[in-house]
């Protein structure tokens, strides 16, 4: 047998996965659960984003399209960014990609070199140091705190930049938490990492499912940044396997070569469709279930600290709470298996998303089912307690 890369053994094994392959054994044998664990969105695409992609299909629209997405597309997501987030951008800026994956895939393999460091969040997203290891670069993850938001700071680039370090990756709304950054406080930590003339990949994959006031791209901050976003969360998408990236000019051609050298291009039948994404329609629709998601959350917050599960900070996007534990005296790891098996509800542990030693005694529970299941849920789970 030959030999492995020795980067191969530095992807960590998740709980979550365990999780999921339990709770769908458990439900294929009769059993009751309620999946409050994975991050996919009940909802699906709207009639007429599926009814745009039959007519591409049966109009034969399934040829590669261009390495940086039809131009069309690119155009309305450029729209998008100005009419609902306040930032202008060319749409030559905008590079379509294979899901928010192959966006972080792409932006790691032009930006992060072999052995160097790039800054994290603890907690965060598992996979996103993934991205990094599998470019051959370390991720480090920086502790953050409650106090603020479970999001880094700008003290925190100068406390953690070491000889190695090149950049940041940094999410708002974040996943676990579902918090995002203040804007002053990720102004200040963009113009910390732009000191050390470092880049930045910021990752707005749930900024449509934002739910306090006007939110603003971070791009109305700093025009020099990477930019990840996906169809996959606010537009219900996620087996579409498409996203986008919005990049300064001068790496355009450099992202569609390495781009086209890798993947050829995005799904093209999903391009299409996705043009319907953004006609008044379907974003009416997309409306009545933003405020359909935060209903959820200012259901599942108050009845969780109700049962003595506290929430440190209300999340204020995405679709997860981040809830601490600790009151009840058990691991997080413990606790997940415990609920899965005696309560028929999964969710996922805080040690899935970082060492720090709140992930011991932190849970996700994410509200991407109904508000009735919800509510058997939280019936489960005081019944356990």
């Amino acid at each position: 047998m030959s030999l492995l890369a020795d980067r191969a053994l530095s992807f960590p094994t998740f709980h979550a996965v365990s999780l999921f392959k339990e709770a769908l054994a458990l439900a294929a044998s009769g059993r009751s659960v309620i999946n409050m664990g994975i991050g996919e969105p009940d909802f699906t695409a709207p009639p007429s984003v599926v009814d745009a992609l039959t007519r591409a299909s049966n109009a034969g629209m399934s040829a590669y399209s261009a390495p940086a997405g039809i131009a069309a597309l690119r155009e309305a997501i450029a729209r998008y960014y100005a009419q609902h987030f306040g930032a202008h951008v060319d749409p030559a800026r905008v590079i379509v990609t294979s899901g928010g994956s192959g966006a972080l895939m792409l932006a790691c393999a032009v930006l992060v070199d072999s052995g160097t460091e790039v800054l994290l969040p603890d907690p965060c997203y598992p996979a996103n140091g993934n991205f990094i290891v599998a470019a051959g670069g370390r991720p480090k993850l920086v502790p953050t705190t409650a106090a603020h938001r479970f999001q880094m700071t700008a003290q925190d680039i100068r406390d953690h930049w070491g000889p190695d370090t090149r950049g940041v990756l940094v999410a708002s709304p974040s996943n676990p938490t579902g918090t995002s950054i203040a804007p002053d406080v990720l102004a200040e930590l963009l113009a910390e990492v732009r000191a050390r003339r470092g880049y930045v990949l910021m990752d707005e994959i749930y900024l449509g499912l934002s739910y306090e006031g006007q939110v603003k791209s971070a791009l109305t901050l700093d025009d020099d940044l990477i930019v990840i976003n996906s169809f996959s969360k606010y537009f219900h998408m996620t087996g579409w396997r498409l996203g986008w990236m919005i990049v300064p000019e001068r790496m355009v051609d450099l992202l569609e070569r390495v781009g086209a050298a890798l993947a050829i291009c995005a799904p093209t039948l999903a391009q299409h469709a996705a043009l319907a994404c953004f006609e008044p329609e379907a974003m009416a629709i997309y409306e009545e279930r933003r405020l359909a998601f935060r209903q959820r959350r200012d259901f599942l917050v108050p009845a969780l600290e109700k049962l003595g599960i506290e929430v440190p900070v209300k999340p204020d996007g995405a679709f997860y709470v981040y809830a601490d534990i600790g009151k009840l005296g058990q691991d997080s790891v413990d606790f997940a298996y415990r609920l899965l098996r005696e309560a028929g509800v999964s969710a996922l542990p805080g040690a899935d998303y970082g060492p720090a030693p709140h992930g011991r005694h932190t849970m996700r529970f994410s509200y991407c089912v109904g508000m009735e299941a919800l509510q058997e849920a939280v019936h489960r789970i005081g019944k356990l307690l």
